[in-house]
């Protein structure tokens, strides 16, 4: 994933699952293509083990879009759905990247 030069926002949502999927998979993918689609959306990395842990860090060019996608409807209504029925418990922390680097193998 190519990101532009820094500053910009990472919003690092970490979460345990509860057991079985539930439309959990179907509505995640949905969820990371409406993303794409928000103004300011830079990309997203996401792993999760098998004992349920998950970690999905989206980039932001700015506060603003994050805001934009916290306050979408459908994001909403299916983080609502996540406190309900997918999550035994998440958190959340925005931070602003100041430095970024990579290294790539030949």
């Amino acid at each position: 994933m190519e990101l532009p030069e820094p500053p910009y926002y990472a919003v690092i949502f970490t979460s345990r699952r509860t057991d079985g999927d539930r439309g959990y998979a179907e509505r995640a993918a949905y969820m990371a293509e409406l993303a794409a689609k928000q103004p300011g959306y830079l990309g997203m990395n996401s792993v999760r083990d098998e004992s349920g842990l998950g970690i999905t860090v989206s980039y932001w060019r700015d506060e603003d879009s994050i805001t934009g996608w916290r306050t979408n409807l459908e994001h909403t209504e299916t983080r609502n759905h996540g406190r309900a029925e997918w999550y035994r418990s998440f958190d959340v922390q925005v931070s602003r990247v100041e430095r970024a680097y990579c290294f790539e193998r030949p």
